[in-house]
């Protein structure tokens, strides 16, 4: 066959598959919407309360409670996560209710969102001891920095061994009776604390969610309640007014007192770095900020020698070091931050041996090829005066927690750049 006489064929072949209808897999295909994911919007970590911080058995036997939080990134569907991972028997609730808050901390609901939660289709839901539970995907308007209630209704009593985060610094409202749908739940009595609630998951195109690891620091111990001002709430309103970090949420995975390596308020960061880090939806990035903690308990109530001290900075880099392999395994970013100096806490009163100990796990913090990034919040909030304390700006009074000018700093600190895709 002549070069000419293929030429001709060739251009038939291609007139013909040009003008070829379209399948409807192909139309399927090019229309296809993009694919969808599951990102961590809001989460709390999971404690079990002093008896004086457990919700009032008594007032929500077969009653309601209705609980709010702030959203980070929005979706179009979202999903709800119950935990009761502390509970010894199962808790029983005959209803869940979602809908947007009035504001954070309101008794107030705008009624035409209130959407009920179903459980395998179900609208009551039964969670077994020491288990975390997620609702049915509901279409739901979350938009990014949204305020969002939760209320619950008991199926009587809450378990005797309550699941909750003391620190939520955001009130929740209970009352007598089915309230689930009510615009403003009555009864008259409210308290600062979460409970049953664990994580809000939104499902979005793209994205993924940071979880900020810590404790009171990270918590919020001392800010405005209601306020939504943690470190973790502004550096989230951050990451939303940037157009490349949008769909990035942040989870508050702090804990007040919190160690590395011993339980004390709520259990030590190694035990729970799984179920509060790792288990996380779309979880890609973590800051890892834990410590302080560690270093002051030590000789709080007596001096310790030598060998207690390089024992406790042995193990408390071991610590890290585990966390670091357990997040890479699993495709995760690990940011460390460094422990900010705490020398002018009357509750610690450290002395120049824990300094040390400070400057030591700092320096391995900061040494290359241990985090993937460093987050310096030594350097930023020290008093460059006196490096071992916080710089008065920055300083609640405590000498421990930073005031909210510092926690508005150590959220505008962190480079956006880090969580970009």
């Amino acid at each position: 066959m002549d070069i000419g006489r293929r030429a001709l064929i060739a251009l038939a072949i291609a007139v013909s598959i040009a003008n070829a209808p379209v399948t409807t897999a192909q139309a399927g295909a090019a229309k296809a919407p993009a694919a969808q994911r599951w990102v961590g919007s809001w989460a709390t970590a999971q404690m079990i309360p002093a008896a004086k911080d457990a919700l009032p058995a008594a007032d929500v036997t077969d009653g309601t409670l209705r609980q709010t939080l702030r959203l980070s990134t929005g979706g179009g569907k979202i999903r709800v996560r119950l935990s009761n991972a502390f509970g010894t028997e199962p808790l029983k609730l005959s209803g869940v209710h979602v809908a947007l808050a009035a504001a954070s901390g309101s008794a107030r609901i705008d009624t035409a969102s209130d959407t009920a939660l179903t459980f395998s289709g179900r609208p009551e839901v039964t969670l077994p001891a020491g288990a975390e539970y997620l609702s049915d995907p509901i279409d739901f308007p979350a938009m990014p920095l949204a305020s969002v209630a939760i209320t619950l209704r008991f199926d009587g009593a809450p378990p005797a061994q309550q699941t909750s985060h003391p620190g939520s610094r955001t009130t929740s409202w209970f009352g007598p009776g089915d309230q689930l749908a009510a615009k403003e739940l009555t009864g008259g009595k409210s308290i600062d604390r979460w409970f049953v609630i664990s994580g809000v998951d939104v499902q979005r195109p793209a994205g993924a969610s940071l979880v900020t690891f810590g404790d009171s620091i990270t918590d919020g111990y001392g800010v405005t309640t209601n306020g939504d001002n943690r470190w973790p709430d502004v550096l989230a309103a951050r990451l939303q007014a940037d157009p490349r970090t949008r769909g990035v949420g942040v989870l508050n995975a702090g804990i007040g007192g919190n160690r590395l390596l011993l339980d004390g308020l709520g259990p030590n960061a190694m035990a729970r770095f799984d179920r509060d880090v790792l288990n996380q939806a779309g979880v890609k990035y973590v800051i890892l900020l834990e410590g302080v903690n560690d270093l002051g308990t030590l000789t709080r109530d007596q001096p310790a020698g030598p060998e207690a001290h390089a024992a406790l900075v042995t193990r408390m880099i071991a610590s890290y070091d585990q966390m670091i392999r357990r997040a890479r395994e699993r495709g995760i970013k690990i940011y460390g931050a460094t422990v900010m100096p705490y020398g002018g806490s009357a509750y610690y009163h450290p002395d120049a041996a824990n300094e040390q100990d400070r400057q030591t796990i700092n320096a391995w913090i900061r040494a290359p090829g241990r985090f993937d990034a460093v987050i310096d919040f030594d350097k930023l909030m020290a008093d460059p005066a006196n490096p071992s304390r916080l710089a008065p700006a920055y300083d609640s009074g405590d000498g421990l927690h930073p005031s909210l000018v510092g926690y508005k700093a150590m959220a505008d600190a962190a480079p956006l750049e880090l969580f970009v895709p």
